[in-house]
């Protein structure tokens, strides 16, 4: 099984209610399940995703956006999300998240980037594309501007999702 980037969209007292789970539970189970419809899985796009982003020329701002909804932040504390043998994500790094303020930010600079024109900074040629992105972008069926543009779509639609419900994000690897 491949790991792959993970998101959920929860609200603060779901965050609340897992880490009080992980408290009184004798092994540290927090009761960790958010629903699917919550859950954005970005395969190995982020890194591509930046990448592509840096290549084509994106502001700062943004891309800072960008790299938040795929890293997130260490503002809040989930270090019971990370308790063995419960923990989630234990292929990658820690779990981190977003608080609800911090995803309305990263939503509206991700509504403002056009990912079209951002792929159409890459060089015609998929070849050629795919080796300036690297990270093995070479290996994509069908070339890094197809693979690209769904993940980045879906990544916009869940922050503007998460933002309208005023949640916030856990990101982690598994």
């Amino acid at each position: 099984m491949a790991v792959t980037q993970q998101i959920a969209r929860i609200s603060a007292g779901y965050l609340a209610d897992c880490r009080r789970s992980a408290g009184e539970s004798p092994v540290g189970d927090p009761h960790w399940d958010p629903s699917p419809w919550d859950t954005l899985d970005l395969d190995w796009a982020p890194a591509l995703l930046g990448r592509v982003c840096e290549l084509a020329g994106l502001d700062g701002i943004r891309l800072d956006a960008l790299r938040q909804a795929t890293d997130g932040d260490t503002v809040l504390d989930l270090g019971f999300l990370s308790t063995h043998p419960h923990a989630i994500g234990p292929f990658g790094p820690a779990p981190t998240a977003l608080s609800a303020a911090q995803v309305a930010r990263v939503s509206e600079l991700l509504g403002q980037m056009d990912m079209p024109a951002i792929l159409a900074a890459l060089p015609a040629d998929d070849t050629q594309a795919a080796a300036l992105i690297g990270f093995g972008a070479d290996m994509i069926a069908g070339g890094p501007r197809k693979y690209l543009l769904e993940p980045f779509d879906a990544l916009r639609e869940f922050y503007l999702g998460a933002s309208q419900r005023n949640l916030l994000a856990v990101l982690w690897w598994d």
